[in-house]
C-alpha cells in the first residue's frame, strides 16, 4: 500500500503542468510591480531623505551622510504635536467606536428592508471630497453658526463661547470623517453572527446585556479590531482637520510634516514621517497581539 501511494504521488507530480507555476507568478507580477513602484521605492527614498545632511538645501542639494541625529532633533522639537496626534487619534477612535457600534448593530440586526438604504447613507459622505466635508464643518461650527447659537440658547456655551478653533472642533471633524471606516467593518462582522447563538444565550437564562457581553461582543471582535485600526491609523497622520478647524495650538504632526516639506526641510520632515510610521506600526502590533486577533480571524 505504501508503494502504491508513493507511486500515485509520483504520478501526480509528473502530470502537473509545468506552466502552472509560471502562470501564478505572472498573476502576481502586476501587484508586485505596483507595490515596488508605489510603496517600496518611495519608502526607501523617504528613509534616505531622513538621513540627509541637514546643512544641505534645495538649491545646493543634499547628501546622504547617515545623519541619525535628524531623528533626535525631530523628536525633541516636535514631541508635543506628535503626542497630540496620538491623543487626537485615540479620542477619534474611541468616539467612532461608541457611535459606530450601535449604528452597525442596528443595521445588521434591526434595519430589515431598510438595511441597504442605511448602508448607502453611511458611505454617502465618500461621494464628496474630504476637503469639502471638512469645510462644511467649519461653517457649522463657526461663531455665528446654528450649532453655536443653539448651544448658547440652552446655556451650554457662554455668550463669548465658541467651538471653532478648539480641540473639540478638530476631534469632531476627525470623528465625522472617519466614522464610516469604523461602521463598515463592524457591520460586516455583526452581519455574519448566527442569530441562533444569541437565542441560545437567552434560552440559557442570559439577559440581553449578558448575551451581548458573552455572545455578540466576542463574535464581533474582528470587526472591532479592524475598525479601530482603520480609524486610528489615518487619523494619526491627518492634518486637514487641524488646519481648517483648529489653530496652531491644535496642530498635529501631519501639519508640521507638510509645512517642513513645503519649506524644503526634507531631512526633518522625512525623519518625522518615518518616526510616525514606526510608532504606528509598533502600536498596531501591540494592539493586535493584546486583542488576540490571531484567534478571532
Amino acid at each position: 500500500m505504501a508503494a502504491l501511494s508513493q507511486l500515485g504521488g509520483t504520478s501526480a507530480a509528473v502530470t502537473e503542468k509545468p506552466g502552472r507555476r509560471l502562470t501564478a507568478y505572472l498573476l502576481l507580477l502586476p501587484g508586485g510591480l505596483w507595490l515596488l513602484l508605489f510603496f517600496v521605492i518611495p519608502l526607501v527614498s523617504l528613509l534616505s531623505a531622513s538621513l540627509y545632511d541637514p546643512s544641505g538645501s534645495v538649491e545646493t542639494g543634499y547628501a546622504v551622510t547617515g545623519h541619525w541625529q535628524n531623528y533626535v532633533d525631530a523628536l525633541r522639537d516636535y514631541a508635543r504635536p506628535f503626542g497630540r496626534s496620538m491623543w487626537y487619534a485615540l479620542l477619534t477612535t474611541a468616539f467612532c467606536l461608541v457611535l459606530g457600534y450601535p449604528l452597525a448593530y442596528a443595521i445588521a440586526f434591526k434595519a430589515g428592508r431598510w438595511k441597504n438604504l442605511m448602508l448607502a447613507l453611511v458611505i454617502a459622505p465618500f461621494f464628496t471630497s474630504f476637503l469639502v466635508r471638512t469645510l462644511s464643518w467649519k461653517l457649522l461650527l463657526s461663531d455665528n453658526g446654528v450649532v453655536v447659537d443653539t448651544l448658547k440658547a440652552v446655556h451650554i456655551l457662554g455668550s463669548d463661547g465658541r467651538l471653532l478653533a478648539t480641540t473639540a472642533a478638530v476631534v469632531t471633524g476627525l470623528t465625522y470623517n472617519f466614522l464610516p471606516f469604523m461602521v463598515l467593518p463592524l457591520y460586516a462582522s455583526l452581519e455574519k453572527i448566527d442569530h441562533r447563538l444569541i437565542e441560545a444565550g437567552g434560552d440559557l437564562f442570559a439577559g440581553p446585556l449578558t448575551a451581548f457581553r458573552t455572545v455578540t461582543l466576542p463574535l464581533s471582535m474582528p470587526g472591532v479590531v479592524a475598525g479601530t485600526l482603520l480609524t486610528f491609523i489615518p487619523a494619526a497622520g491627518d492634518y486637514i482637520n487641524a488646519e481648517l478647524l483648529g489653530t496652531p495650538k491644535q496642530r498635529m504632526i501631519g501639519n508640521d510634516i507638510q509645512k517642513l516639506f513645503a519649506a524644503g526641510a526634507y531631512p526633518t520632515a522625512a525623519a518625522l514621517s518615518v518616526t510616525l510610521m514606526a510608532a504606528i506600526v509598533v502600536l498596531v502590533l501591540f494592539y493586535v497581539r493584546r486583542a488576540g486577533t490571531e484567534d478571532l480571524v
